[in-house]
């Protein structure tokens, strides 16, 4: 085990140029990539200290072959002791107010995850800590219930999984969503779901109740039909054809499903538009949306490890591509522009997105959840019992 300074560390993470400079920087004299046995199954091979830490630590073979006396990365699960379950915010580029997250970080390892740089706030790494160190909030459908019951609450569409995916593996188990399901279908609100797993479909029950009311919708992340880029760009989700049956069991049961083709990575996936458009209108979505590769903070050299390791012969067609949308960077923040890109190219994805839509009559009706039927539950009585 090494410490670098932080300085040390963001060098060797801004000086990588070209291909080669990424792989000695990046994978080699930064000492971040582990054992390839111990990160079996992960996307990310790298664990880079968060941008919060004093000092960046790197695991390297010392010679000794000590790496291989370690252990493989396990899933770990801690219970967080969360204040407040609902997060509100005011972003002019996205259709929700609020929002819940009943878990940190995400199990399906998706090495895109702009939620990655967020495990920094916990004094983790946005790599490999991302996808295996999880947080779960087990008072989530508790402290749910009493933030709706507080005086003055105005019922808007909560929207589930934009950060993390809430039906993650370990939803099998922990059974966090089914709570909040069961909490907002008592109180006739309305959410709305976006998940890349087959999971979903265990309440199918809860949502069809709810979406006879005009209660509730699902979006289905479908990124790639191709399966071995599936597996190495999101190791732990659905596959893409489990991905199909759900919107198709979904649409079934009465639920208004809609596909999310994000993102969109230019020089990897961005000529399935079509395929992918063709295959969600086939199983029942009558409503889609894209959105384009973000790489924030710590995401980007988290990504570029993983282009480097997987991809080598696109890593600078695709990093062009990406810098050409982003105003020569490899991110754009700003409002408006950082869903979609700017210039030629992102101009060509959206006008082959539209056209592909409208060709299979997508997005003709967008649905509107109701409001109306919210029904806050009475607040406990403050006078004690006399019992």
């Amino acid at each position: 085990m090494e410490a670098i300074s932080r300085a040390d560390a963001a060098a060797f993470a801004g000086s990588a140029e070209t291909a080669a400079e990424t792989a000695n920087h990046v994978i080699g004299r930064a000492g971040l990539r582990d054992a390839g046995h111990r990160a079996r199954g992960r996307a990310s091979a790298v664990n880079p200290s968060g941008r919060y830490e004093a000092l960046a630590r790197a695991v390297f073979d010392d010679g000794w072959n000590s790496l291989e006396d370690l252990p493989p990365f396990k899933t770990e699960v801690q219970t967080e002791q969360a204040r407040k379950i609902i997060t509100r915010n005011t972003s002019p580029d996205i259709s929700f107010d609020r929002s819940i997250n009943p878990y940190r970080g995400c199990e399906h390892g998706c090495i895109y995850c702009f939620a990655r740089p967020t495990h920094a706030y916990m004094g983790l790494s946005a790599g490999i800590d991302f996808e295996a160190k999880l947080f779960a909030k087990p008072d989530a459908a508790k402290l749910l219930e009493r933030e709706i019951t507080k005086p003055g609450y105005e019922a808007r569409t909560i929207a589930i999984g934009t950060n993390t995916d809430p039906y993650q593996p370990i939803e099998r188990d922990w059974k966090l969503m089914r709570g909040i399901l069961e909490v907002l279908e008592h109180h006739n609100h309305p959410v709305g779901i976006v998940t890349k797993s087959h999971l979903v479909t265990r309440d199918a029950d809860i949502l069809s109740r709810m979406a006879e009311k005009g209660l509730a919708k699902v979006a289905i992340s479908v990124t790639t039909m191709d399966r071995t880029l599936a597996r190495t760009m999101e190791p732990r989700a659905s596959t893409p054809t489990k991905r199909l049956e759900a919107i198709r069991i979904l649409s079934d049961s009465g639920i208004p499903t809609a596909a999310m083709v994000a993102p969109i990575v230019p020089g990897l996936n961005d000529h399935e538009i079509e395929k992918i458009l063709d295959a969600v209108h086939g199983m029942g979505a009558r409503e889609a949306g894209y959105i384009l590769l973000r790489l924030p903070l710590e995401v980007a050299p988290v990504f570029k490890e993983w282009l480097l390791r997987h991809y080598p012969e696109r890593y600078r067609h695709v990093l062009s591509l990406i810098r050409s949308m982003r105003g020569g960077k490899d991110y754009d923040a700003d409002w408006g522009r950082r869903m979609r890109g700017t210039g030629p190219y992102a101009w060509q994805i959206a006008r082959r997105f539209e056209l592909a839509s409208k060709r299979l009559g997508l997005n003709r009706r967008k649905l509107q959840l109701r409001t109306d039927l919210f029904t806050p539950p009475a607040p406990e009585s403050e006078q004690l019992s006399l019992l």
